[in-house]
This record gives C-alpha cells, sequence and structure tokens, in this order.
C-alpha cells in the first residue's frame, strides 16, 4: 500500500517561508474556528428562540427543552467532523495538504454564510431547524478536514527545536476563533435592542464569513506543499488507505487510543467554558447576556496567547506533560470555580474564565496539536490525528452542553455533578497524554 497516483506528482521547488506558513495557519484556523463557534454562541443564546420555538409563535413553548435541541443541533457539527476527518485526511494524506486545506475553507464559509439567510421557524416551520441540522453537518465536515492539515501545515514546515511553538500557532486560532465570535455578538449586543438582534443582528455576523473566508484563501494559496509530504511523495509511500493502515499499525493504534483519551477533557473544558457557561450565567443564573459574551471574550483572548507559550514549553519539556499540567489545573479548579459561578458577579464569571478557559485550556489546547502530529507516521499522520481530534470531539466536545445541562437538572439546578464529570475527564485525560508515544521524526 505504498504506491499512489499522488506521488507521480513533481515535489521540486522551493519552501515558502515560515512566516508565510504561521500566517496562512493563524488565519486560516482563526476563520474556521470563527464559523463553527459562531454557531456554537447562535446555539445558547439565539437558535433556542428562533428556529426551535421558546419565543411566541415557535412552536416549543419549554424552554429548556428549546435549549436542549439547539445544543442537540451544536453537536450534530461534532458527529459530522470524524465524517469530515477521514474523507480529507484521506485526501490529505494521498493528495497534498495545501489542496484538502483550499477547499475545507471553501465549504465552512459557505454553510456559514447560509445559515445567515435562513428563515425561522416562525416563517416556515420545521424545516428551519432542519436546513438549520444540514447546513450545521456541512460545516462539521469541512470542520473535520480543516484541523489536522492546518497543523501539518505549521508543524512540517518547522524548524528544528520549534516544533511545538510551530504547531502551536493553528491553535491561537481557536481562541481567537471564539474571541471573534462571541466579541461580534458582545458587539451586535450593545449597538442595538433585543428585538433587533434577534430580529436580523445575528444574521450579520453569520454573513460576514463569506469575506473573511476571501482573506483566507488568497493567503492559503500563497502556501506550497510541505516538505515532509513532498519528500513522502517522492519516495513513493503514500498510503492506499490511510485509515485502515492506522488501525492495522499496532503503535498507531495504541497512540489513537490514547489520544482519543486525552481528547475528553481538552474538548469538555473548552466547551464548558466557552459555550455552556452562556446558557448556565444567562438563563438559569439570570446575568446580562452581553457581560458574559465579554467575559468569555476576554478569556478567549488570554488563551490565544497562552497557547503559543504553551507549545514553546512543550518543547523544552514534553508536550504530554503541559497538556497534563493544564488538565490539572481543570481537576482543582473547577469546584471553586462553579462556586464562584454562582456569586453572579460578572467579576468572579470573568476571573473563572481566564484560569478556566484561558490557562487550563490554553496550556492543553497549546500542547495538544503537535503531541497528536508526533504520535503518527507521515503517511498516515492527516488521518490519524483527524480521528483523534474529530471523533474524540464527539463526546468531548459536542456532547458537553448537553451532558452539563442534564446533570444541572438531575442534581436540582445545583452544578456539582456537572463539577465531578470535568474532573473526571482532567484525570483521564492527563494519564492518556502522558502515555500517548512519539512514533517518527517529522
Amino acid at each position: 500500500m505504498t504506491t499512489s497516483a499522488a506521488a507521480t506528482r513533481p515535489v521540486d521547488g522551493p519552501d515558502t517561508s515560515p512566516r508565510t506558513v504561521l500566517i496562512a495557519s493563524l488565519i486560516g484556523t482563526t476563520i474556521e474556528w470563527y464559523d463553527f463557534f459562531l454557531f456554537a454562541t447562535a446555539a445558547g443564546i439565539v437558535f433556542p428562540q428562533l428556529f426551535y420555538g421558546s419565543q411566541e409563535g415557535g412552536g416549543q413553548s419549554d424552554p429548556t427543552v428549546a435549549t436542549l435541541l439547539s445544543f442537540a443541533t451544536f453537536a450534530i457539527g461534532f458527529v459530522a467532523r470524524p465524517i469530515g476527518g477521514l474523507i480529507f485526511g484521506h485526501i490529505g494524506d494521498r493528495v497534498g495538504r495545501r489542496e484538502t486545506l483550499i477547499v475545507t475553507m471553501a465549504l465552512t464559509g459557505i454553510a456559514t454564510a447560509a445559515i445567515g439567510f435562513l428563515p425561522t421557524y416562525a416563517a416556515i416551520g420545521v424545516a428551519a431547524p432542519i436546513l438549520l441540522v444540514v447546513l450545521r453537518v456541512i460545516q462539521g465536515i469541512a470542520i473535520g478536514g480543516e484541523w489536522g492539515g492546518a497543523v501539518l501545515m505549521a508543524v512540517e514546515y518547522a524548524p528544528p527545536g520549534k516544533r511545538g511553538l510551530y504547531g502551536a500557532t493553528p491553535q491561537i486560532g481557536l481562541g481567537l476563533g471564539l474571541a471573534l465570535g462571541t466579541g461580534v455578538f458582545a458587539l451586535l449586543g450593545l449597538v442595538m435592542d433585543d428585538a433587533a438582534f434577534l430580529s436580523w443582528g445575528w444574521r450579520v455576523a453569520f454573513i460576514a464569513s463569506l469575506v473573511l473566508v476571501a482573506v483566507g484563501l488568497v493567503v492559503r494559496l500563497a502556501v506550497m506543499e510541505t516538505p515532509a509530504f513532498r519528500r513522502m511523495q517522492a519516495a513513493a509511500e503514500v498510503s492506499r488507505v490511510p485509515a485502515v493502515d492506522v488501525l492495522r499499525d499496532p503503535p498507531s493504534r495504541r497512540n489513537l487510543g490514547w489520544t482519543l483519551l486525552a481528547r475528553w477533557a481538552e474538548g469538555a473544558s473548552f466547551n464548558t467554558w466557552g459555550v455552556f457557561v452562556l446558557t448556565y450565567t444567562v438563563a438559569t443564573l439570570k446575568m446580562p447576556r452581553t457581560d458574559v459574551l465579554v467575559a468569555v471574550t476576554i478569556a478567549a483572548v488570554v488563551s490565544a496567547m497562552v497557547v503559543p507559550l504553551a507549545g514553546a514549553w512543550g518543547d523544552r519539556i514534553g508536550r504530554g506533560k503541559v497538556f497534563a499540567v493544564g488538565c490539572v489545573i481543570l481537576v482543582v479548579g473547577v469546584f471553586p470555580a462553579f462556586a464562584l459561578l454562582g456569586t453572579r458577579s460578572i467579576v468572579a464569571v470573568t476571573a473563572v474564565l481566564i484560569v478556566m478557559l484561558g490557562l487550563s485550556y490554553g496550556l492543553a489546547s497549546g500542547a495538544e496539536s503537535t503531541l497528536f502530529a508526533e504520535v503518527f507516521p507521515t503517511r498516515t499522520r492527516y488521518t490519524g490525528m483527524s480521528l483523534a481530534f474529530q471523533s474524540g470531539g464527539i463526546y468531548a466536545s459536542g456532547l458537553t452542553p448537553l451532558i452539563l445541562t442534564s446533570l444541572l437538572a438531575a442534581a436540582g439546578g445545583t452544578p456539582w455533578l456537572a463539577a465531578g464529570y470535568l474532573a473526571l475527564a482532567g484525570v483521564v485525560s492527563a494519564v492518556a497524554a502522558l502515555r500517548a508515544t512519539p512514533l517518527e521524526t517529522l
């Protein structure tokens, strides 16, 4: 399984400058995650009212049920992501990282902008949430192929001793994408009243994706294929079916298991402090929506600053150790964090989010990308790390708001079952990150 038509493509030519690669990776992932987490923000504060009918005229009168349905649609995107990881991981391992990333960005932008034009439940009935789900699936498939390629574009261009720092650069896009998504909604909430925001204001944020994607495509077109992939092509070592090779190779199979477990805390943490917290503080604790959006935005910016520091630290002490430190902060801090949220003080909420989203998640996320890249060989790397990140995202990320909402209800509104769930995830993921073993020099 070592030959392919892709191996006949030319491999000669000058490398793209590292600076251009990093800019392309950062801009690309920022735009892609802006699109993806814009949906997450809307799922907490817009979609329950407009597409699942918790407001008058919408059909479903129970706000809790409407919120659960909205979060279920949010989760569907994570279910679609492994499909995208398989499809685009296969293409990326056989055809190339660059071409794959161009397609994924275009798909995400089109799906996101289309959401901005969707009629609501009040206008077209059940067709509205159905169309929303279809677009979320397309968005999820595209994102499923985006992350692995963006990380590899940076890691496989990294100079010696800076692999962690380069690999962390695309991860900055998660924090910046969240900051943009929540920041845009916060800004719209400041300049218009609630009626205007729910009527048309929220749509502006989705339609604006077209402009951002156009900019991102221009930057990505300037990047050449990675040196590691071109060397693999020249050696005619391209895998015919990368997913099969990942599962047949015992070291790759073991590392797939460890990375799937490591993904639990990282994904659950991000979607607790970046997504679920919006509904919990606004709907349950009755805090002002715009204040909480600003707090999440601030924490997301802090996370974006911590991520490259975590990557550079990983170059010194190892990716698994840095990842585990982030998990330990989650375990130690989660119970005090929920207690502080209960004070309903925006200062306390901001402090909690800076520590839990900015620091804890930032450390884990900054180490994760290069950790996942190192534990799979070049010929199956795109597919292997995409399977780990995207499949793990189903339970680690997509189901987190649903799980936490259900645990809150089961505990009579108290957050301690939810906190225990997150603490367990932190312990399991810390152990898994320390057990994953690098397989090949990039």
